[in-house]
């Protein structure tokens, strides 16, 4: 019997998340976001335009409510917020949290989050992934889901990097939702393999507003992400995390993600940027950055494109 679950967050992920889970899990699934346009426009539809690569735009009925109105009482909680707003959000939620015995699992972009659910949530009852799924919000109540049916790839870890039994009810459902789960017991060492792989597709494509394909196809883009995923390497070596890759299969997954995967797509830090709002990039390069000032390190690449970041976010207001 497939769990019920409760989607905290319903922009371009959570939406793919809490779609496919419904249509091919056969769950039960609520979605709660604090976006008030996004939950307006769902309700007045009656539910969520769906399309994928743009073609067969078609009306998923779902059911949303705004944080205060909802009441709940699922099995799991996915959460897919941007790092600046997930503290908010969950502020707003927590009245119908039941951390006794609920699970919550994100798979949300960066660093820091972990640290927000574990104020609501026991360690225990804590999962935390990568996706590697490509999903855009076109506007409130509307997304297409990028790649064709069971594109793209998650992994997925116990914070306490021990699966017990609602772990592994969790990962079936994921895999009937055709997600394409994988389960590790390296936690770190997961939620930074996609900090690395983030720090080079997402800023780049950016910074240049262009898709991944488009990056991948610049004879220069080995030479760059090599650059950036070593000074990412040297951090999360003297650190003391272990990765899920090296080096070499880091650049191999870079490169095949945008040349095959996805090369239509534009990141979500892109998106973010196209549409005013601001970016992870703190979260990212930026948090790549700290963890290497940590250990007397410096990802000067990382810092300079975090700069970058911001010094393109600042000249938006001479645009308008």
């Amino acid at each position: 019997m497939t769990l019920r679950y409760t989607v905290l967050g319903a922009g371009a992920m959570g939406l793919r998340f809490g779609v496919l889970l419904q249509e091919n899990a056969g769950a039960q699934v609520d979605f709660v976001d604090h976006w008030a346009p996004e939950v307006e426009t769902i309700k007045k539809q009656g539910g969520v335009y769906v399309s994928r690569d743009h073609e067969n735009r078609h009306l998923v009925p779902v059911n949303i409510y705004s944080p205060e109105e909802y009441q709940g009482e699922p099995d799991v909680f996915i959460v897919f917020a941007k790092q600046m707003t997930l503290q908010d959000l969950l502020e707003r939620s927590a009245h119908f949290f039941k951390p006794e015995k609920q699970y919550v699992f994100s798979g949300m972009n960066g660093m820091g989050h972990v640290e927000k659910l574990n104020k609501y949530f026991p360690k225990e009852h804590v999962l935390a992934g990568t996706c590697l799924i490509g999903t855009v919000l076109n506007k409130a109540g509307d997304v297409d889901f990028i790649g064709k049916p069971g594109a793209g790839s998650i992994n997925v870890a116990n914070e306490t990097e021990k699966p017990d039994e609602r772990t592994h009810e969790i990962i079936a459902d994921f895999k009937a939702a055709n997600l394409n789960p994988t389960l590790t017991t390296n936690f770190l060492g997961t939620l930074m393999t996609k900090v690395v792989f983030n720090s080079v597709v997402n800023t780049i494509c950016t910074l240049f507003e262009i898709q991944m394909g488009q990056f991948i196809d610049y004879p220069g883009a080995e030479r760059l992400s090599k650059q950036l995923i070593n000074e990412a390497y040297d951090v999360t070596e003297r650190a003391g995390i272990k990765l899920l890759n090296d080096r070499e299969t880091e650049w191999k997954t870079v490169e095949y993600v945008s040349r095959v995967g996805n090369p239509l797509h534009y990141p979500s830090m892109y998106q973010d940027m196209h549409n005013g709002r601001n970016t992870e990039v703190d979260y990212i390069n930026g948090y790549i950055y700290d963890l290497g000032k940590k250990y007397d390190y410096e990802a000067t690449t990382h810092d300079f494109l975090r700069g970058l970041v911001h010094l393109a976010e600042n000249t938006r207001k001479f645009r308008q």
